[in-house]
Parts: C-alpha cells; structure tokens; sequence
C-alpha cells in the first residue's frame, strides 16, 4: 500500500491489512434482493463461510417510487465497552450506529461524507470502524467522501498542508471503499440513485475555477436529466457553502475559504436543490441562498421555484462537537449542538421531505418538503438563464 512516508502510517501505526478484495456484480437487475455470503478456501481444500448477508439493487435512473437517503458526517468509531482506545472522542459513533441499524428497513442509500474513522496513520483502527458499520454497509450502499482525515498530508497534492491524515494520504479510504472515481487519488465522482443525482466533491483537492475538479461538477450538474432526475443533491466534506461555526466565523467567511466563492454561480445555474457538508461537528440549516442573500425566506414548505440553494452542514456522525459562533445570520434557520444524520425521502418526481435526526433518539427535530414540478426546474431565476440584450 503506497501511503506517504509520514508517520505514524508508515511507521508504528502500520499493521498488515492482508487483502483487500473487491468484487463486481454485474448485470443486476434493479430493485431485486439479492442474497451473498463470503469464503475462503483453506490449505487443506476445506471452505469457511461467512453468515449471509441481503440486500436490494439500486432502483433504475429516474424510477418513479419511495427512494430514502441517509447522509452524515465526522463520524468515527468507539469502544462500546467503554474501554480507551486511540482518538477517544467519537463517543457519539454508537447512538449514531445504533438508529441507523435500527431504522435499516426505511434506508435505500448511506453517505458518509468525509472523516470516516479518525484512524490518522493507525491502520487497525479502520477495521475496528468497518466491523461497527458492517450492519449497515453490508446491507445497503455505503458511499463515502473523502475528509481531511483521510487525506491530507504535506507535499502529498492535497489541497491543504496540513497532517490531518497521519500519513494515510487517502490510501486506506480509497482501498476499503469503493466509490466510481475515474481515478481513486481523485476522490470526485458523481453516482445516481432514482431519482436523485449526487455529485460528490473532493473537498481535498482543488475545486476552484479551472481546475480539473471544478470542469468534473459542472459536467456533473449540466449532464443530469432533471425530468427523471428532478433532486440534485451536492456533497462535500468542507463546507464550501455557509456555515456558522466558531471556527469559520473567526474567519470571516462562514464557510471554507473561496468555497462559495467559486461553486457558487454553479449551483445557481444548475439549480442545486441542497449542499450537504461535514468538517463542522454539528447540525445546521439556510434558507434557499445566493449570494449570502436569502432567495426565499420560507422555512418548512417550499413550492414551486426556489431561487436558490438550501445548505446543510450535517457533521454530528459521531466526533466531539464544535461551537457556533455567537453572530446571529439572517441566513442561517436552524442549529444544533448535537449528534445526529439527515434523510432525504423523494415519494416522486415532485415530492421530497427534509429530515434532520438526532442520534440519541432518532426522533424529527427539524424537516421541510419541497413540491414542484419539472416547468419550476426549467424556470429562469437570478444568474440561472444565459444573459439576454434589448439589442437588435
């Protein structure tokens, strides 16, 4: 395995992971449960069998039926014993855990969407995490975003410099998950499920205007069909939107650094319906906004044509929370201090709900529906049409 030479990957954290298989299932058939279960041959002829596993292939692009997604952030693993362990300050990982198996039946899709395991160079540490979401990622598509946790390494061509990875670089995210990147050190790619188009940014890595991942989202927001894929959804792990914590108030930005600032006029041209970001441990919603303006100030029923995009930092998996900033925005309408995920429920091509769940309970503390129609999609609003002139 190719990592950095930094340590402590290289050096005291490196344990042999033996293989690493993966496996492609072609030609099935959407919607079919499917029933696996793995082997291993031994050296005298004999086989081992792991216990059996289901799960449900994904609906056809653009299938009119009850299509449910979980995404959530920074989420960890922790010693359900108690017991110490390394990076002990995941504790909220296990309620996390806890209702998303429980609620297994009412979820199509998982997005962990960067800080996955917080294993920074110590390589046991990802299958301490694997064995504590295998309920779920055995079940039903489990797909990831790459966090700065997972990458990033001085000298090593991530965005930023510093060693947040533990000299991972990324190696061991792109190797334990597979996503469908054109290039696993590129860790964007776009995947479809139904109704919704997903395009999952690198936050990693250069996004900003001229780069290769900036030509990748604009290709991915112009490409979809949004007669049979109305829900755009953009994801990312920093917050390239708007965020009100502590750590980017101080900034100024309320937000990553240029983030907005180069995505922005992307998201507007394309429609995004939301952006949804970790990196800041917490829960918090915008109204529908352009240019730090709100497009729409209603905050739980949306109908008709929005205006604008909707962000979500949905960072509370399971890591130590993070403080928001004392500065009231305009645009800010919901946060919380807490542990918890988000769902997306898309009944139909018109029809979606918003939910945001705490991880203690499970219970709704904050939601929204959107109703529309393909006609509001293609309706021109502030920076979403090309310019026009009164000239002849």
């Amino acid at each position: 395995m190719l990592m950095c030479s930094g340590e402590p990957a290289r050096t005291v954290g490196w344990r042999d992971p033996g293989f690493i298989h993966t496996s492609f299932l072609k030609e099935l058939w959407p919607n079919t449960l499917y029933t696996y279960k793995l082997g291993h041959i031994l050296s005298n002829g004999t086989y081992v069998w792991s216990q059996e596993y289901k799960f449900r292939a994904s609906p056809y692009p653009g299938q009119n039926s009850l299509q449910r997604v979980v995404i959530f952030g920074d989420m960890g693993k922790a010693e359900a014993d108690g017991s110490n362990e390394y990076n002990d300050f995941q504790h909220g990982s296990l309620n996390t855990t806890k209702q998303l198996i429980r609620d297994l039946n009412n979820i199509d899709i998982a997005f962990l969407i960067g800080d996955i395991c917080y294993a920074n160079g110590f390589l046991s540490q990802w299958d301490q995490f694997t064995a504590q979401v295998e309920p779920i990622a055995s079940t039903v598509p489990f797909m990831i975003a790459s966090g700065n946790h997972e990458r990033d390494w001085p000298g090593s061509g991530s965005f930023y410099g510093n060693k947040d990875s533990g000299g991972e670089c990324g190696v061991l995210a792109e190797t334990m998950f597979f996503v469908p990147t054109e290039n696993r050190a590129k860790f964007w790619y776009s995947t479809d499920y139904g109704m919704f188009r997903f395009c999952v940014a690198d936050t990693e890595h250069d996004w900003r205007e001229g780069t290769e991942q900036y030509q990748f989202i604009e290709h991915c927001l112009t490409s979809v069909d949004r007669q049979k894929q109305p829900w755009l959804i953009f994801l990312a792990h920093r917050v390239l939107g708007y965020s009100s914590a502590t750590f980017y108030a101080d900034t100024g930005s309320f937000g990553e650094p240029m983030g907005r600032e180069s995505l922005q006029k992307l998201w507007q041209k394309y429609k995004v319906d939301i952006a949804i970001y970790g990196h800041a441990h917490h829960y918090e919603r915008t109204c529908p906004i352009y240019q730090n303006i709100c497009t729409n100030k209603e905050k739980q029923h949306y109908k008709g044509v929005m205006n604008g995009t909707i962000h979500v930092v949905a960072g509370g998996g399971g890591a130590g929370l993070a403080e928001f900033t004392t500065l009231n925005t305009k645009w800010s309408f919901f946060k919380d201090y807490d542990y918890g995920f988000v769902k997306l429920t898309a009944f139909d091509h018109s029809s979606l709900l918003f939910e945001y769940k705490k991880s203690s309970d499970g219970k709704v503390y904050d939601s929204f529906t959107i109703s529309r129609d393909y006609r509001d999609i293609l309706a021109c609003t502030v920076d979403s049409c090309s310019s026009t002139t009164l000239a002849s």
